[in-house]
């Protein structure tokens, strides 16, 4: 398992024990016992809504965002339960990869979950369409993914190599750089979403049970 640089007590037990590999100094004798992480996680936020939505107009829009930005989406998990009173309740996991360089891949996570689902009947443009009645939370996260092509994993040398390009050589250029290019863009699908299901609030608003056009 892989052991955080921030553990201190770690840190003291490893500087304190004699390094199993000679010719190393103390510094780094520590990089071949303490592996860093190869993957670096971001959180981006929680979208929470509840009303009228085209599920099936919003499942095109965010597989479009992925598409226009270039990156591969996959449907990991879909599940589906048996209807309450109240209605279905579905939970999804899409993550989307665009590969940055050689050596950076760029993962986001969507994880959606619905309650209460319902059908809905409407009148747009003089055509019955059917709407989702549903509460519906999606989280979105992300993923910096370092060596994704696995080019330092050949010996435990070149693992070391890898690791003291990442704790010291490269930590500032990762968190600056490449950190703030998923988040904003993370960022950017959060303020998508919601900007959608916030149309579909003002075009929706009481059509289903009016049966009105707008």
């Amino acid at each position: 398992k892989y052991t955080k640089w921030g553990n201190p007590l770690k840190l003291f037990e490893l500087a304190n024990k004699p390094c199993p590999h000679k010719g190393l100094n103390k510094k780094f004798c520590l990089l071949f016992v303490m592996a860093v992480p190869k993957k670096e996680s971001i959180p981006a936020g929680v979208i929470r809504f509840q009303g009228l939505f085209d599920w099936g107009g919003l499942y095109y829009h965010i597989a479009d965002w992925f598409k226009r930005y270039r990156y591969f989406l996959f449907e990991e998990m879909y599940k589906h339960k048996v209807p309450s009173p109240f209605g279905a309740e579905q939970e999804l996991y899409w993550y989307g990869d665009k590969e940055v360089n050689e050596w950076v891949r760029f993962r986001i996570h969507l994880d959606f979950h619905l309650w209460d689902m319902t059908e809905v009947e409407v009148i747009k443009d003089g055509k019955k369409k059917l709407l989702t009645n549903a509460r519906i939370e999606i989280k979105i996260r992300g993923d910096l993914i370092f060596d994704w092509q696995h080019k330092f994993e050949k010996s435990k040398f070149t693992r070391m190599l890898r690791d003291l390009y990442l704790g010291y050589v490269w930590r500032r250029e990762t968190s600056s750089v490449y950190g703030d290019m998923i988040y904003y863009r993370m960022l950017n699908l959060h303020a998508y979403i919601k900007k959608y299901l916030d149309l579909q609030t003002k075009y929706h608003a009481f059509k289903g049970y009016l049966g009105e056009e707008r």
